[in-house]
């Protein structure tokens, strides 16, 4: 039986759903355990508990970022098992997102006030992407992915050693993503221009920076 086309209006609530539960801190997910269940770690002082904030602030920022990429990514996907594909890496990505807000909340901080900026723009970007081609999605899911890793692996090497909670976090989401990255190679990703990767890489300092502080 072929499968009934969603209509205009009921797409139009799911992805305002999707925009409220990134913004939300993901109302959906895999419902994986939280990676820092479990794991003790060493009293934090001030100055390290703002830095540890800040940082882990940035990672649910780009965790935003993410959500929307993937939300475009998919609406503009022309092969099913792609869509469904990137469905799949959203799913984790909204983990991330819980997992990032968690954490927050434990270190007493917040969320950036600038997330609904990011989520609107990136959902651009992924979109542009996605109207090319499936395997130029695929490239620019790729290339997002390897920045995002070697993103994280700063942060394992800047947060407080004492932190054990937001590291394990941190590489539990690392390890998520090198598996989409590696995903999106194996399903016939195109290599960026290495002007595009550039843009990629000043968009995602000046989200870092940003988020950091607010």
């Amino acid at each position: 039986m072929r499968k009934q086309k969603m209509k205009p209006v009921d797409a139009l609530i799911v992805n305002l759903d999707r925009v409220l539960g990134a913004l939300a801190g993901g109302s959906r997910g895999t419902g994986r355990h939280y990676p820092a269940q479990g794991v003790s770690g060493d009293p934090l002082e001030e100055n390290q508990r703002r830095h540890a904030a800040g940082l882990m602030r940035v990672n649910h920022a780009g965790e935003v970022a993410a959500q929307a990429l993937y939300h475009a990514q998919s609406l503009t996907a022309r092969n099913p098992r792609l869509r469904n594909q990137l469905a799949q890496a959203a799913d984790e990505e909204s983990d991330h997102l819980r997992w990032c807000r968690q954490r927050l909340v434990e270190l007493n901080s917040r969320t950036s006030v600038l997330d609904p900026f990011w989520y609107l723009g990136s959902f651009a970007i992924g979109a542009a992407a996605g109207a090319i081609s499936d395997r130029a999605n695929l490239g620019f899911l790729a290339e997002t992915e390897h920045q995002v890793v070697a993103h994280l692996d700063g942060h394992l090497q800047r947060l407080p050693v004492e932190d054990s909670r937001s590291r394990a976090v941190v590489r539990q989401m690392r390890e998520d993503e090198r598996q989409h990255a590696h995903g999106a190679e194996s399903s016939g990703a195109v290599s960026m221009p290495d002007l595009v990767k550039g843009a990629m890489s000043l968009a995602s300092r000046l989200m870092t920076t940003s988020a950091y502080w607010l």
